[in-house]
């Protein structure tokens, strides 16, 4: 069973920077799509970042060029690099995957881990 496992994650201060790693542990398949949400207190989840295994991108109204989604699917990791952040992107920050794995395909999503910009 795959499983993902965030990390990266903690206090921050206004205007600064993070860098979240989602790790997927196992053999035997490959990275489809990959996404980050991301889920304020009292709010709804919410999409981050999305990225294909070619390469395509999509990002949440919100990021405004602020945050920047990767993958080395050779390490099986997904990254998230957050820059000039806000005390609104304060959220518990999860990620997701379709794996491929022989002919199927199967979604998992890591536990999350938190961010909390604040001065």
């Amino acid at each position: 069973q795959v499983q993902l496992v965030e990390s990266g994650g903690g206090l921050v201060q206004p205007g600064g920077s993070l860098r979240l790693s989602c790790a997927a542990s196992g053999s035997g398949f490959s990275i489809d799509f990959a996404a980050w949400y991301r889920q304020p207190p009292g709010k709804q989840r919410e999409l981050v970042a999305g990225i294909t295994s070619g390469g395509s991108l999509t990002y949440g109204d919100f990021v405004k060029g602020r945050f920047t989604i990767s993958m080395d699917n050779a390490k099986k990791t997904i990254y998230l690099r957050m820059n000039s952040l806000k005390p609104e992107d304060t959220a518990t920050y999860s990620c997701t995957a379709r794996l491929v794995v022989g002919v199927k395909t199967v979604s998992s999503w890591g536990q999350g881990t938190q961010v909390t910009v604040s001065s």
